[in-house]
């Protein structure tokens, strides 16, 4: 009797490869935009002096002292709300973020955060106990380190003294 394959199990062993090639792509992705600077500024090296330094559990963050003065008010990430220092945290790893809003651009419509080009503040929900929806604060990341802390849904930002 001959050996009969189905179309389905057909396909299936033709597109085998498809999966391994999808990961290998989202890697090579992921390393060229860690690695290269797609924001078309090369000639722009504001905050380049930022620096990564050790936390004692081992995590990197930006040092403050090298990120760029923003001229406002300042605030040691230890006295930030709990909620706010989880925050970072998750940004610090990467994610994952608990809402969609979270890790896209900041537009500094408001005018307060010192000018950059489109694309080098991020937004971060901070969670709100109580509240039904995402509510008023939020931690904005800038490219060079730079972290702002607001707890009026932008009506008034602090530098965040990352690890003070």
């Amino acid at each position: 009797m001959a050996d009969v394959t189905s179309p389905v199990s057909g396909r299936r062993a033709s597109l085998a490869w498809l999966v391994p090639l999808v990961v290998a792509v989202l890697v090579a992705v992921v390393w060229w935009t860690a690695n290269h600077d797609t924001s078309g500024s090369a000639g722009d090296d504001r905050g380049a002096a930022a620096t990564a330094t050790a936390r004692p559990s081992g995590t990197a963050y930006p040092s403050i002292l090298e990120t760029p003065d923003s001229g406002l008010d300042t605030v040691a990430e230890s006295r930030l709300p709990k909620e706010a220092r989880a925050t970072l945290e998750l940004i610090r790893a990467g994610g994952p973020y608990p809402y969609d809003q979270d890790d896209k651009t900041f537009q500094n419509r408001e005018g307060i955060l010192p000018e950059q080009r489109r694309g080098y503040y991020r937004e971060y929900t901070v969670l709100t106990p109580g509240s039904g929806d995402r509510g008023a604060r939020r931690i904005i990341s800038g490219s060079a380190g730079d972290r702002y802390w607001t707890d009026d849904h932008y009506d008034s930002f602090r530098q965040v003294k990352e690890g003070q």
